[in-house]
């Protein structure tokens, strides 16, 4: 498992890197969810999610013979940004290859960090030229696959209980499982009795097929709205962690997000992706659960979503 000490090196690591984002409480989601509520706004990250961190993480580890290399990296979303932020602060040459299908506004932020964006037809042919530029020469930067990686992250939940050492519920949002694999194993080992909930979307929802399977489920294709939620697979090791440290992950439908991200918008006024605010949506689940002395802590893990994208949502989910 993910040992908390590489977490901590992480946080020494990163210290001046990142941005140590606020923990706030909302009271409109408080009246709403009948318990305190806390937003980790993580969306207030450098480049607008919390990708930095691991990127950062994992290329600070690299020796110099291997920065000289220049890395590469797979992403239709967040990741591409996190990397190519990192590495053009970190003076190493960065390619993202991305889907034909990523957004303007991913594939113009990733440039605009300076990376060398290569398109490929879908998510599988992106993962096959990233394994050709690796085998050329080049350091992988996976998305989530790495403990490094999931390292970096892992801060967030340091921070989280720094901040608010009595939380007892935090919700997360699954793609490929680095996310919930670091904060998981920051939170659980700093207090055990955290309950900490993942969080996926139909249609992105490898991680509750794989855990109900007892096996990697690859998916055919991402279906969801949620697209930074989109790996078609999680890993073995992210996997092993979810099933070990997590209480359980709910899924949500685009609709549920749609509707918790115009209230995070509208009453917060954080403009969450679906992919984070879809926590809100699995926190309003479990409602009844809840008791009078929990403290709810929602990790907002990102905000790169375009207003283009935001009406087209709303237009088609109208809620």
């Amino acid at each position: 498992m993910l040992p908390l000490d590489l977490i901590c090196q992480a946080q020494h690591r990163l210290r001046g890197r990142v941005h140590r984002t606020p923990l706030v409480r909302s009271a409109a989601l408080t009246e709403r969810l009948g318990v305190p509520v806390w937003l980790k706004l993580e969306l207030l990250q450098k480049t607008g999610s919390f990708k930095p961190r691991g990127a950062f993480n994992k290329m600070l580890a690299l020796t110099p013979e291997e920065r000289g290399r220049g890395v590469v990296a797979v992403s239709g979303g967040n990741h591409a940004q996190g990397v190519a932020y990192a590495a053009r602060e970190l003076g190493i040459a960065a390619t993202v290859v991305m889907p034909e299908g990523t957004p303007r506004n991913y594939l113009d932020a990733t440039r605009g960090y300076g990376a060398e964006v290569a398109l490929a037809p879908d998510i599988g042919a992106a993962f096959a030229e990233a394994d050709r530029l690796r085998a050329e020469g080049r350091v992988l930067v996976h998305p989530f696959d790495d403990p490094l990686l999931a390292a970096g992250q892992g801060t967030i939940g340091l921070e989280i209980l720094e901040d608010l050492p009595g939380a007892t519920h935090v919700y997360v949002s699954i793609g490929g499982g680095g996310l919930i694999t670091g904060v998981a194993s920051a939170l659980r080992a700093v207090n055990p009795e955290v309950t900490v909930v993942g969080v996926e979307t139909h249609g992105a929802d490898a991680m509750a097929r794989s855990l109900a399977a007892g096996h990697l489920v690859e998916l055919p294709s991402i279906t969801s709205i949620a697209r930074t939620l989109g790996a078609p697979k999680v890993s073995d090791f992210t996997l092993a962690h979810a099933r070990e440290l997590v209480r359980e992950v709910v899924v949500v439908d685009d609709a549920e997000a749609v509707a918790a991200l115009v209230f995070i918008l509208e009453r917060t006024k954080y403009l969450a992706e679906p992919a984070a605010a879809c926590c809100l949506a699995a926190a309003e689940r479990h409602r009844g659960r809840f008791r009078p002395a929990d403290r709810v802590v929602l990790l907002l893990c990102g905000g790169n979503v375009s207003l283009e994208d935001v009406c087209a949502f709303r237009a088609r989910f109208p809620g």
